[in-house]
């Protein structure tokens, strides 16, 4: 068994970073700069944040901003080499990780 952290991001569609849509902006951070292992990218179907406005799928709303988790995990070193990054990109309390065990090569 190999030691990993897992990291866990909550963010919903339509946020932003620089002006780029901020799910795009982290996927292609973890993939093309990091190649991070196991990324995936959950869409909620409802969800509501600190402030308690609710965000959920229904057919009466032409926009709607989704929740979205972006989940992934890689050897401890790497993960606090791209966490600065990723804390300068999402909001503060967005961010959490764990430790865990992997039967990866």
């Amino acid at each position: 068994m190999k030691d990993i952290s897992v990291v866990r991001i909550y963010i919903k569609e339509g946020d932003k970073f620089e002006g780029h849509g901020l799910m795009h902006e982290i996927f292609e951070f973890l993939h093309d700069q990091h190649k991070v292992h196991g990324v995936t990218v959950f869409r909620g179907i409802a969800g509501f944040g600190a402030q308690g406005a609710v965000h959920s799928a229904d057919l009466l709303r032409v926009a709607v901003h989704l929740p979205l988790v972006l989940e992934f995990f890689d050897e401890p070193a790497t993960i606090d080499a791209i966490l600065p990054r990723l804390q300068k990109m999402v909001p503060p309390g967005h961010i959490i990780r764990w430790q865990a065990q992997c039967n990866c090569d």
